[in-house]
This record gives C-alpha cells, sequence and structure tokens, in this order.
C-alpha cells in the first residue's frame, strides 16, 4: 500500500540532506507513492508503455479486418512519428493516433483520481505532468484531455504540463535544493538526472538578477547518454557520470561561470538519508539499491572538489526534482504535485513553505 512509503518518506526527511522532506522553498508531502490494485500497480495504466498498449489494442482490432493503416511493431513507433500521424496521416491514421490518446487519457484520469483518495494528495489544487512523454503532440493532447475530463467531472483541480522542456526540468529543480549560501557566492551549479532509460548531467544557470525565486533558471549546457541502448553495468555508468561531470564542470569555468562546489542529484526509487537507495531503480542498470552502494558516496569520490571547494552533494527522487522547478509558477496554490510520465509513472505532492507561514 502508499501508505508504508508515504510515511518512510516523511520520517526519512527528518533524519539527513537526501530524500528530505522540507527543502528551501517546499514541504514534500509525499513522493514514490506506490498504489496498487487488482491489476498491479495503478501507475503502470498512466506510463508511456501504457499508451503503446492503448495503440496496440486498436491495431489489433483494425487487423482483424485488414484495415491497419500503420505497420511495424507499435512499440518501435516514436513519439515524432505518432506528432507527424497527427499532422499530415490521412484521417484513418490520425483517427487512431486520437483515439488512442483518448484511451490514455480516460487511464489518466483514473490513475489522478486514485491518487486524489490518498491523504497528502487529497487537497491538490494543481497537477504539473512532466516526463519524457509530455515533450510530444500526443502528450499535450492526452494531458488537455485527461483535464477536461477530470473538470466534467466536477473536480476542482488544475492539470497543466511542465514549463521547461522536460529533459531540462530534472537539472533545473537542483536549484531548489541547494542550500543559501550557494546563491550569494555562485551564478551556476552542477545538475544530474538519472532516469531508467537516460542519464543527463549539465550546469544550471541560476540567473538571479532577473529572477530571485529561480523562475529564470535554465540549462546552460548538458550532456546525454541513453544508458539503455548499451550493454553497461552500475560501475561503468557510474564512471561515464564522472567524466561527464568533469567536462561540463570545466567546460562551464572556462567560459567564466562561477559554478558552486554543489551537485544536485535526481534518481528514480526512495532515497535514504544517507544518499542509498531503498528501492524504485531497478531500471536502472546493475544493482542500484545493495547495501554495498551509495550513489552520494560514489559521486563525490569522481568529484571530490569544484574549484576551491570541497562539493556538496544532495540527492533526491528524480520526480521531485522535476516537480520543484515549476515552485515559482505555484505561488498561486497552497499544495500541488507532479506526475512524470517517462518508463513509469513518477509522482510527488508539495505544500509551499510561504503558504504554510502565514497560515501560521
Amino acid at each position: 500500500m502508499a501508505g508504508a512509503t508515504a510515511e518512510k518518506t516523511r520520517s526519512a526527511g527528518a533524519t539527513g540532506p537526501h530524500g528530505a522532506a522540507e527543502l528551501p522553498s517546499v514541504i514534500v508531502t509525499s513522493y514514490n507513492l506506490e498504489i496498487r490494485d487488482e491489476d498491479g500497480f495503478v501507475g503502470d495504466k498512466a506510463s508511456r508503455s501504457a499508451f503503446v498498449e492503448h495503440l496496440d489494442a486498436l491495431r489489433q482490432h483494425l487487423k482483424k479486418n485488414g484495415d491497419d493503416p500503420l505497420r511495424g511493431k507499435t512499440a518501435e513507433i516514436s513519439k515524432k512519428e505518432l506528432d507527424a500521424l497527427l499532422k499530415e496521416g490521412d484521417a484513418t491514421e490520425a483517427a487512431l493516433v486520437l483515439g488512442a490518446v483518448e484511451g490514455f487519457a480516460q487511464s489518466l484520469a483514473f490513475v489522478i483520481r486514485r491518487f486524489t483518495r490518498l491523504k497528502n494528495w487529497a487537497e491538490v489544487e494543481r497537477i504539473v505532468v512532466g516526463g519524457g512523454f509530455r515533450e510530444s503532440r500526443i502528450g499535450e493532447l492526452a494531458i488537455a484531455r485527461a483535464a477536461i475530463i477530470l473538470r466534467t467531472e466536477g473536480r476542482d483541480i488544475d492539470l497543466v504540463p511542465i514549463r521547461h522542456h522536460p529533459d531540462e526540468a530534472g537539472l533545473v529543480g537542483s536549484a531548489h535544493l541547494a542550500p543559501k549560501w550557494i546563491f550569494e557566492a555562485f551564478d551556476s551549479l552542477v545538475a544530474v538526472d538519472i532516469g531508467g532509460s537516460n542519464i543527463r548531467a549539465g550546469i544550471v544557470e541560476l540567473r538571479q538578477k532577473k529572477a530571485p525565486d529561480l523562475g529564470k533558471a535554465r540549462v546552460w549546457k548538458s550532456e546525454l547518454w541513453r544508458h539503455a541502448d548499451e550493454e553497461t553495468s552500475r560501475d561503468e555508468a557510474i564512471k561515464r557520470l564522472g567524466r561527464m561531470l568533469k567536462e561540463q564542470i570545466e567546460q562551464a569555468e572556462k567560459e567564466g561561470l562561477r559554478v558552486a562546489p554543489f551537485i544536485g542529484i535526481g534518481c528514480p526509487g526512495l532515497i535514504e538519508p544517507d544518499g542509498s537507495i531503498d528501492r524504485g531503480a531497478q531500471n536502472l542498470p546493475g544493482n542500484w539499491e545493495s547495501s554495498r552502494f551509495n550513489l552520494v558516496a560514489s559521486v563525490r569520490e569522481l568529484v571530490p572538489r569544484i574549484g576551491e571547494h570541497d562539493t556538496e552533494i544532495v540527492m533526491h527522487n528524480d520526480a521531485v526534482i522535476q516537480g520543484v522547478s515549476e515552485m515559482p509558477a505555484m505561488q498561486d496554490v497552497e499544495n500541488w504535485a507532479v506526475l512524470t510520465i517517462g518508463t513509469g509513472l513518477g509522482n510527488a505532492s508539495y505544500r509551499n513553505r510561504d503558504k504554510v507561514k502565514k497560515k501560521g
């Protein structure tokens, strides 16, 4: 049940810097919730593979009469190809894709109904939707359609696409993990986003003169490595990440950026206060949940110093970090949440600290 996971998350936040419940601008009221029903994990109904299943089911019906307009395996049809069919395909092709969008939107609305029955989601006023699926037109349509479904049911909840490109949101959000002293002497920091298919490392420009609330923070440069396309081990992946980080830092310093001695890391799963991963990292190469492995310690060993200072590292769940990139745009609500649609369905819910202070 989700309750045990939520309780563990709250207790972890009180005892260490990683996976913390209290961040500088928000309180993380839950994340990595695992809701089950008779079919398994509810979140699986709104993952990227769930959309593929909706599309494939429609194709199977059409194939019975030889009317399937698409070719090849459904899972191998890219988001770009599906977007092109919506815009340039004939009526049957576009209708087929729209049918899958409708089916997925219904599933997404179902998942949101289930989440809002939980205590930590009961007062959520707005849900930001991120993840790789959101960057496509089919993803945007599915999100908009799910929002309409929920509204027509009388549910007073906003459903909006994440503003940053999903690839950048997972890096920009790390700025909201950093301690205050970072912002006094530095204009950029290092961020890592580890996902089930990709690892991305980059430099985030804080741009505080344009927006003190980090609303204008952006990715200066980043590097993407698709580990899912290669046969690799956990240790090889960490070494590759270390090289990516060093190259990014070196480039930024050459360009005159004042890079903080800080690395923010987003990683799937339930993050323990000491930087170990309790569970949820099963899609990463090798065993990242081993008691003999600590991601934070491994990264610190590879990048012990940035500039003249020892490196400080803070790690949190990847959905939590992607979500907090939206914090500057969430100041008109008190309780909000994020869903990230990708290899799986990431989730987190928040309460704005400023709202809590004002209430008190």
